[in-house]
């Protein structure tokens, strides 16, 4: 079964096709049970929308609308991006992205009208915040198929609500198969991604190449706390990641945003990540942020590392 893809629109959408159709041919195990949940989605009248504080629809969801909605949303656990509020289910994800969003937003170019691209969408919870906000054009890219289905929930119950002139997609790839220096975008998101790179800069290059000349990047990541300019390599896991490469400062991730060409790059915040904002959930059962902090000394990992703490830098390409 082939997917339709929305990218009319994007001069470059040519070159992302060799990428589309090699992860489709790839395929996953599971994908035919979760294409099965979203066919089994209860398309409910006369729909309600809110994009803040809180990302929910409301409608005439009957009794037996809202069990066949709890079914068809069950299979496609975990749900880790989130919260948000489907009629009367409220999806409790691991994470509570829409405080990092309020950290986020008052520090940022407004949204309205701007065409963007976010970098590790996961299942799109902050590219439907982008629209809430007025973006005219908004796409992510995750390279996990299960994200790609999550993202087809919120798209069939939350499409409605975007003005005829705003435009969605989320495509199951990842950063490396966007064209390089397609200078089209106002605004770029990679939250979550650069510790999992083995080349910083290089990533924060790739992201500046895909700004038009002014645009903003919003680059939120792990950092270590400190004034010099240093980071932390794991030898392992971190705080039981894989593929966590690097943890600076803000201090050396301001050289690296520098060193990939940024004009002036500022911290707008950095904060300690609670067990509050991410934690187990009804709709996340594996172990989370509690179960990776050291038992004895919450400021440290199980592996002795130090605790879970991200910045959120803004830069401009020049």
């Amino acid at each position: 079964m082939s997917q339709t893809w929305q990218l009319a629109d994007y001069p470059f959408a040519e070159a992302l096709l060799p990428a589309l159709a090699a992860v489709e041919r790839k395929g996953h195990g599971d994908l035919e049970k979760w294409r099965a949940a979203l066919a089994a989605l209860p398309a409910v009248e006369n729909a309600r929308y809110e994009f803040s504080p809180m990302l929910a629809v409301d409608g005439d969801c009957s009794a037996t609308q809202s069990a066949q909605l709890k079914q068809a949303l069950l299979p496609l656990h975990p749900w880790r991006k989130g919260p948000f509020r489907l009629f009367e289910h409220y999806i409790d994800t691991e994470w509570r992205c829409d405080w990092k969003w309020q950290r986020v937003l008052p520090h940022i170019q407004p949204l309205a009208g701007r065409k963007v691209l976010d970098v590790g969408c996961g299942n799109g919870y902050y590219m439907w915040r982008m629209l809430g906000e007025g973006a005219a054009q908004v796409l992510g890219v995750d390279p996990m198929w299960l994200f790609r289905m999550q993202y087809e929930v919120l798209h069939f119950y939350f499409a409605d609500a975007l003005e005829p002139s705003q435009q969605v997609e989320m495509l199951p790839l990842g950063i490396d198969d966007v064209p390089e220096d397609t200078a089209y975008f106002d605004t770029v998101f990679s939250m979550g991604v650069l510790y999992h790179r083995r080349d910083p800069v290089q990533h924060i290059r790739q992201l500046l190449g895909q700004l038009r000349p002014g645009g903003e990047l919003v680059l939120e990541t792990l950092v270590i706390p400190g004034n010099d300019a240093d980071e932390l390599t794991p030898n392992g896991r971190y705080a039981q990641m894989r593929n966590v490469h690097a943890l600076p400062t803000v201090a050396r991730l301001q050289q690296w945003l520098l060193e990939a060409g940024a004009g002036v790059a500022r911290c707008v915040d950095e904060a300690d990540t609670t067990t509050e904002e991410q934690r187990q959930s009804a709709w996340m059962w594996f172990h989370s942020l509690p179960q990776y902090l050291d038992a004895k000394n919450s400021a440290l990992t199980i592996e002795g590392h130090p605790a879970p703490r991200r910045a959120v830098m803004v830069a401009r390409r020049s």
